[in-house]
């Protein structure tokens, strides 16, 4: 809750941002997360209102429950080569968003990831992703776009322990963006075995 607080160098000697470690600091508007972090906490940016960029560094593992919730004014996301997972609800309400790359690295994208991301337009999603959350990408109202690097067989389910342990599930086809878009905006479970 520093209101006033507009910018923020974290030092290389970091290897850790806490839960509530920024959270609600209206003013700031930019952040660079440096290599040496490896976990980005919940809750660690949340409804930072005017923050417009986030780099997050190539040694960051995980991206928190909520990290960047209700940041309005955020245009861009660099995600590093390291992150595994995005959180639940991690960019949930991030109004001003879009478009993102999900690397390589990440395997799991958590329900409500995205969520109500209203400017989004494009998605890329990397080939590790093997499962997506429950209305990662719901009221995503101008997405038109979602590009998955890999096509192979992917699963749609409304049944959370169908996604859990990847089993029943309808196939569906994902070649198309646009149709991807449609799709995502739909209130499934996603995994690809």
């Amino acid at each position: 809750n520093c209101d006033s607080l507009t910018s923020v160098t974290i030092p290389d000697s970091v290897t850790s941002i806490g839960n509530y470690a920024f959270y609600d600091c209206d003013s700031l508007t930019s952040v660079t997360i440096p290599d040496s972090v490896t976990s980005n906490g919940n809750y660690a940016f949340y409804d930072c209102d005017s923050l417009t960029s986030v780099t997050i560094g190539d040694s960051v593992t995980s991206i928190g429950y909520q990290a960047f919730y209700g940041c309005d004014s955020l245009t861009s996301v660099t995600i590093g080569d390291s992150v595994i997972s995005i959180g639940y609800e991690a960019f949930d309400n991030c109004d001003s968003l879009t478009s993102v790359t999900i690397p390589d690295s990440v395997t799991s994208i958590g329900g409500e990831a995205f969520y109500d991301c209203d400017s989004l337009t494009s998605v890329t999603i990397g080939d590790s992703v093997t499962s997506i959350g429950y209305q990662a990408f719901h009221g995503c109202d101008s997405l038109t776009s979602v590009t998955f690097a890999d096509t192979s067989t992917w699963y749609v389910t409304t049944d959370p322990s169908d996604a859990a342990n990847m089993t029943g599930g309808t196939v569906v086809d994902v070649t198309n963006a646009a149709t991807n878009a449609t799709n995502l905006k739909d209130g499934y479970y996603w995994y690809k075995k």
